[in-house]
């Protein structure tokens, strides 16, 4: 008699329209939703530092960044700035080839830029795929350089913030260390 009542109960619903727990469209959302967070954690995640070079050199407290007109994501040099404060790193932004005299030690940087859809968005945004800082002295000697690049598979911090992937660039480029 209780098989006959759960056979019963299991026909009904099934045969019912709306969400119910033997459907399994409720799994399906679940499966969407836990990959759709899975992109987004991933597209946002940690960036690192690569093809550092660094040379020994006395320590910097202040250096003038040259911007790159060429670049075109306007959040690169603030978030360079930024960085470099971080470090305890005075830093300004003078135009390209206008290197000031005052100047002891010059960033450059360049960066491409791609455009896509970010996860949970509704249009097309840019995000830096990579870019390279050079630190020099004044007489144009490199000191040191490192680079950032969007990894190929998965394609991690693709749509992390221009100033968290110059982070671990910036530190490389200081302190030669690229974690």
């Amino acid at each position: 008699m209780q098989s006959v009542k759960f056979l019963a109960l299991t026909v009904v619903a099934i045969a019912l329209g709306g969400c119910s727990v033997i459907s399994p469209e409720p799994v399906l959302e679940l499966v969407k939703g836990a990959g759709a967070v899975a992109v987004s954690a991933i597209s946002t995640g940690p960036s690192s530092a690569k093809n550092t070079v660094y040379h020994e050199h006395k320590a910097l407290d202040r250096v003038c960044v040259e911007y790159n007109p060429l670049t075109p994501d306007p959040d690169i040099a603030p978030a360079l700035q930024a960085e470099l404060r971080n470090h305890e790193i005075d830093s300004r932004i003078y135009e390209e080839g206008g290197t000031p005299s005052s100047c002891h030690f010059r960033v450059t940087y360049t960066a491409d830029i791609e455009w896509g859809t970010p996860p949970f968005g509704s249009g097309y945004k840019s995000y830096i795929r990579d870019a390279t800082l050079t630190l020099r002295d004044e007489s144009g000697t490199v000191l040191s350089s490192s680079a950032y690049a969007l990894d190929g598979v998965f394609q991690m911090g693709k749509w992390a913030t221009s100033r968290s992937k110059l982070a671990p660039v910036v530190t490389a480029l200081v302190t030669g260390f690229d974690h």
